[in-house]
């Protein structure tokens, strides 16, 4: 069961990720950033300002009962009034406009601060003058609502008291009549005593109430703090939207960087290949170490200690009679030829017998110049040669002149190997190198360009991935490594390497026979002198051509069919 990942590693490649994506993230704020600023230049602006009441209780104030705020005066009610059609109607007479109450009231809000029996009457319009009037307007539209309010309530309580007072002065005007009549001392007149007591009493109480009431001041409250001229809109706030626009885009960005950075399917860095193709990295090249094709790197240079720090993993990681070890590429490309030359040229530092075959098999003999240039032995013959019957093992091993323990097996100069990979001559050949007791280094073809990988790796021992980035797609590495798992070939792990730049035509390998434009004369080049100085039986030799590239060269493929080696030269 795979151990799960600290969350440092987590946090690690979302940083990746954002770093990768920087730009996304940068666009996407900067983006934001304008679309606030243009928001708020677009925007109307708008003023605000307000004006605060002190609200006083009258008598027919109440609170409701477990109200909000304390006191008879129940706060939040009046604040609701301040918005009611009565108060704006008397706010559009106050303004003098033609805008309907309706409409004016949603330009007012009210706001109760705490502990305090104070409404703030906020405006808002499109200019300073107009939010103050509006202010001023519904502060004082409220006071004279709520004093109307009152004033009406004290009438009718006035005229109410005037009603009883009179039905009590006629009510005694009848009962000193009836007693004026009565006999003195009877019953009668005792009763008629008591009666006029009572309602002369009721008569002068309601007589005081009503004076009480008709001397009533009404101070129903009163503005403390009028609405000011505001020196600013209050909206749109430009720093605000714009800072809000910037954020919004930042986020955006992120998301968008890590949507790329999960649905990309290449490899970037080597993080990439350990956690997303669940490969294990044993060595990691930049662009300080890697390779050229022109040469093998020095050991003592910093390219050359990576590949002794893979040689001495590479060692530790096989058993005691594992001897071959195949080197292939995820990708089309020649990651695997410079990964397997510098591994099989760092085994052979040691002391150790290493052979080096180069079963890349390419189209012409361009193709197959990179390895012999680097270990400076000659293009053919090679593999191609040996497993098509033509030259016997002994004849295609080259040993390299600065590494004399370094024994090259070069991809040769026919394409006519295709195929051959699973021949029973390539598995005689392996385990005849294998009884000498050295290390056999595989330069293969990649996973995803040939199946020659999977049956070169049905013979290996071992196998190493060459990784490139920013090349290679996580499923290609995944395809790579089970089908390594399917031949039961161990996979060590992958050395990953940075997208290599395509080979210049200056730098590339002389082909066998270079033919000029017509009208002159042929070159034959080293290549093909080696070919003709072979020693063997030749029936027929086909010659065929490439078109010419842009250099004005042709090149010209030289296929050789007839007998074979003899059984002497097999031996």
């Amino acid at each position: 069961m795979e151990a799960s990942r600290p969350p440092s590693s987590d946090v690690a490649h979302y940083l990746g990720a954002v770093r990768r994506h920087w730009w996304i993230a940068l666009v996407a704020t900067a983006a934001g950033l304008g679309v606030g600023a243009t928001v708020t230049h677009s925007l109307p602006r708008v003023y605000e300002s307000s004006s605060s009441v002190l609200v006083q209780a009258v008598d027919q104030d109440t609170n409701a009962q477990g109200g909000r705020t304390k006191g008879s005066v129940n706060l939040d009610t009046e604040a609701q009034l301040v918005g009611s059609g009565a108060v704006a109607a008397k706010a559009v007479a106050l303004l003098r406009t033609d805008v309907s109450p309706l409409e004016l009231a949603h330009s007012v809000s009210v706001q109760v601060p705490a502990n305090t029996t104070v409404l703030v009457i906020t405006f808002q319009a499109d200019s300073p003058l107009k939010a103050q009037a509006g202010s001023h307007a519904f502060a004082e539209a409220y006071l004279r609502n709520r004093e109307e309010t009152a004033r009406s309530a004290l009438d009718r309580q006035i005229a109410s008291l005037n009603l009883k007072v009179k039905q009590l002065t006629i009510a005694l005007t009848g009962i000193n009549a009836k007693l004026s009549q009565a006999r003195r001392g009877s019953s009668i007149e005792s009763n008629l005593m008591s009666l006029r007591s009572n309602s002369q009493n009721q008569l002068n109480s309601l007589t005081g109430r009503l004076n009480e009431v008709t001397t009533t001041t009404i101070n129903n409250g009163s503005i403390i703090s009028d609405a000011r001229l505001p020196d600013k809109p209050s909206s749109p706030n430009t720093l605000l939207d714009i800072a809000t626009g910037g954020m919004i885009g930042l986020l955006l960005g992120l998301a968008l960087a890590y949507l790329r950075e999960r649905f990309d399917r290449r490899l970037v860095t080597a993080v990439d290949v350990r956690d997303r193709g669940r490969v294990p990295v044993l060595a990691t090249l930049d662009g300080r170490t890697t390779p050229h094709f022109d040469d093998v790197l020095q050991p003592y240079g910093p390219g050359g200690r990576v590949f002794n720090r893979l040689r001495n993993e590479v060692l530790a990681s096989l058993n005691a009679d594992d001897r071959v070890i195949v080197v292939t590429g995820t990708s089309r490309g020649s990651a695997s030829t410079l990964v397997a030359a510098n591994l099989a040229a760092a085994l052979a530092r040691t002391g150790s017998d290493v052979v080096l075959i180069g079963a890349h098999l390419p189209d012409s003999v361009v193709d197959a110049a990179p390895l012999a240039r680097m270990l400076g032995v000659a293009a053919v013959p090679g593999l191609s040669e040996m497993l098509a019957g033509r030259v016997a093992l002994n004849r295609v091993l080259q040993r390299t002149p600065r590494i004399p323990s370094l024994r090259v097996i070069t991809t040769g100069g026919a394409a006519t190997a295709a195929g051959l990979m699973q021949s029973q001559r390539l598995r005689d050949t392996l385990d005849a190198l294998r009884r000498q007791g050295g290390y056999v280094v595989i330069e293969a073809p990649s996973t995803s360009s040939s199946a020659d990988a999977q049956s070169l790796a049905s013979f290996a021992d071992a196998a190493i991935l060459a990784v490139e980035l920013r090349r290679t797609a996580r499923p290609a590495l995944v395809d790579a490594a089970e089908q390594l798992q399917r031949v039961g070939t161990r996979l060590l792990g992958a050395v990953v390497l940075p997208r290599l730049t395509a080979r210049r035509t200056g730098s590339l390998a002389e082909p066998a026979v270079a033919l000029p434009s017509p009208g002159h004369e042929p070159i034959i080049d080293e290549a093909t002198q080696q070919i003709s100085a072979l020693k063997e039986p030749v029936a027929a030799t086909s010659v065929r051509q490439r078109p010419a590239d842009e250099t004005g060269e042709q090149t010209t493929i030289i296929e050789r069919s007839g007998t074979g080696a003899t059984d002497g030269d097999e031996k």
